[in-house]
C-alpha cells in the first residue's frame, strides 16, 4: 500500500518543530561568543516565531479541531502587549541592572510553566499528573526564586542568615518531595486532590524564597543560572503537558544550557552546587580568614599615566565595580587610547564575576570592545608575569591571593585571576570595603599594589586625560 499523508497541516507543524529547534541550537552555539549574541538571539527568536505561527495555523485539539479564532485574536493581543512592554523596558533598563532583568525575565517563565501545570492538573490517577505536578513545582520554585534574586541584585531584599534556614529548607523539599509521592498514590477524592495540588503550589512558593533568602551575593550567577534551568526544565514539562515538541525542546535546550553553566561556574569556583545553595558565601561576616598584615601604598594620577603610556603589556581586571559606575565606555577610551599608542590591552575576565553569567562580557561588549580582548581566565593567567601593569577595576575576591595560601579563608581553592604575578599592580577603588566575602584582600597589601581611591569613571577619565597630555 502506498504511503500517504492524511494530515499534512500536522506534518508540516512538526517539520515546523524540527525547523525550529535546529535554529534554537544555532543560537545557543552563537550565544557563546559576545560578537555573535546578537545574531544568535536573532535566530532562536526566529525560530520560536515560526513554532508560533504554525501552532496557531495548524495545531488541532484532540477531538481535531483547529484554536478557536477568537483565541488567536486573544493570543496574539497578549503577545503584542507583552513584546511593547519587554521592548521599552529592555530600552531603559540600564546596563548595571541587567542581571535584575534576567531574574525578572525568569521569573516570567517560571510562573507561566506553573499556571500550565495548575490549570492542567486533572483528576487523581491520571497518567499524565508526575510531569503536571513536577512541572508546577519547579516553575513555582524558579517563580519566587527568581523574585527574591531580583531583590537581592537590586537591593531591596537583604541575605537571611539564619543557622537554621538550611534545616528550614531541607524540610520544605522533603515536604515537596513526599506531597508529589502521595499525590501519585491512587486517591478515591477529587476534591482531596486539587486541594493538595494548591498546597503544593504554595509550599514551592515558599520553598523557592527560603532557598534563595540565604544566599550571598558573591553566588548570584550560580543561582540565576540554576534558576534559568529550572524555568527550562519547567518549560519541558508544559510541553510534555501539551504533547508540544517544541516547547519540549526548547525548554530541554534551556535546562540543559543553564545546568551546564551552573556546573562549570561551581567549577570555577572550586565549590560544589550543594555547597553553593547549603553555604550562603557571600554572607560571612568576616569569619575565617588570616589577619592580613602590611600597608597600603597609594599611587598619583600623573605616576600611574606615566606607567601605563611606557608599558607593553596592560591587562584590565574588571569587576562589578565597573558596572556599578557604568565606567565601561571611558574604560574602552583608556584601552583605544592605550593601543593607539602600541600597548597591548587585554581584558581578564572571572567567570563568576559580576552579577550574572557572562556579566563582564555584556558589559564591555556595550562599550564596543574587541571580542578577541576578552581573555578567560585560563588563557590569560600563565601570562600574567610577562604583564607590565594590571588594573584591577572593581573587582576584589576574584583576585584575592587567600584564595590560594590562606586555608582558613572561606574563599580557600577558588581558581582567581593572577593579578598578584603582575609586575605591577594598580587598584582603582573607592575605599577600603571587603568583596562579598567579607575577608581582606592581600592584594592591596602587596609590595607591587599602588591604590587609586575614588570613583571608578572619574579616576579613568583623569587617567584618559593624563595619558592625551603626554607627547
Amino acid at each position: 500500500m502506498p504511503f500517504e499523508i492524511t494530515d499534512a497541516g500536522m506534518v508540516f507543524l512538526d517539520l515546523s518543530y524540527l525547523i525550529a529547534a535546529v535554529m534554537f541550537v544555532i543560537g545557543l552555539k552563537m550565544l557563546s561568543r559576545p560578537d555573535k549574541a546578537r545574531a544568535g538571539n536573532v535566530w532562536a527568536a526566529a525560530g520560536m516565531l515560526l513554532a508560533m505561527i504554525t501552532t496557531l495555523i495548524f495545531h488541532k485539539n484532540a477531538e481535531g479541531q483547529n484554536i478557536a479564532f477568537q483565541n488567536i485574536l486573544l493570543v496574539l493581543a497578549v503577545i503584542a502587549v507583552a513584546s511593547v512592554m519587554g521592548i521599552v523596558i529592555a530600552r531603559r533598563v540600564k546596563m548595571t541592572a541587567m542581571p535584575q532583568l534576567v531574574s525578572l525575565f525568569n521569573a516570567t517563565g517560571g510562573i507561566a510553566s506553573a499556571l500550565v501545570a495548575l490549570i492542567e492538573s486533572g483528576d487523581p490517577g491520571n497518567n499524565s499528573q508526575m510531569v503536571t505536578l513536577l512541572g508546577m513545582a519547579t516553575g513555582s520554585i524558579a517563580f519566587s526564586g527568581s523574585l527574591i534574586a531580583y531583590g537581592k541584585l537590586d537591593g531591596k531584599i537583604r541575605d537571611w542568615l539564619s543557622p537554621l534556614m538550611k534545616y528550614i529548607n531541607l524540610s520544605l523539599l522533603l515536604i515537596l518531595i513526599a506531597m508529589i509521592v502521595f499525590m501519585l498514590l491512587p486517591m478515591a477524592d477529587p476534591g482531596l486532590f486539587k486541594m493538595l495540588v494548591y498546597v503544593l503550589f504554595f509550599f514551592s512558593i515558599v520553598y523557592g524564597i527560603t532557598f534563595v533568602m540565604p544566599i550571598g551575593g558573591a553566588d548570584m550567577p550560580v543561582v540565576i543560572s540554576l534558576l534559568n534551568a529550572l524555568t527550562g526544565i519547567a518549560a519541558a514539562l508544559a510541553g510534555f503537558i501539551y504533547s508540544n515538541q517544541a516547547m519540549i525542546l526548547g525548554g530541554i535546550l534551556v535546562g540543559a544550557a543553564g545546568m551546564v553553566l551552573t556546573l562549570l561556574m561551581c567549577r570555577a569556583m572550586n565549590r560544589s552546587l550543594l555547597n553553593v545553595i547549603v553555604g550562603s558565601f557571600g554572607g560571612h561576616t568576616g569569619e575565617g580568614g588570616r589577619q592580613v598584615a602590611g600597608s597600603i601604598r597609594e599611587i598619583s594620577l600623573s605616576d600611574a599615566g606615566i606607567l601605563l603610556n611606557y608599558s607593553q603589556k596592560v591587562v584590565i581586571v574588571p569587576g562589578y565595580g565597573l558596572a556599578a559606575a557604568q565606567a565601561q565606555h571611558i574604560c574602552s577610551e583608556l584601552d583605544t587610547l592605550l593601543s593607539d599608542r602600541g600597548v597591548d590591552v587585554r581584558y581578564a575576565i572571572h567567570p563568576v564575576a559580576g552579577r550574572m553569567p557572562g556579566h563582564m562580557n555584556v558589559l564591555l561588549a556595550e562599550a564596543n570592545v574587541p571580542y578577541e580582548k576578552l581573555v578567560e581566565m585560563d588563557h590569560i593567567n600563565p601570562d600574567m608575569p610577562n604583564v607590565d601593569v594590571v588594573i584591577v577595576i572593581g573587582a576584589n575576591d576574584v583576585v584575592n591571593p587567600a584564595a590560594l595560601d590562606d586555608p582558613s579563608g572561606p574563599i580557600y581553592g577558588m581558581p582567581i585571576i593572577l593579578a598578584h604575578a603582575a609586575k605591577n599592580i594598580i587598584v582603582i577603588k573607592r575605599g577600603m570595603g571587603k568583596g562579598y566575602a567579607a575577608i581582606e584582600n592581600s592584594l592591596f597589601f602587596n609590595d607591587k599594589t599602588r591604590m587609586l581611591f575614588g570613583h571608578a569613571k572619574e579616576i579613568l577619565q583623569k587617567l584618559v586625560t593624563e595619558i592625551k597630555g603626554m607627547e
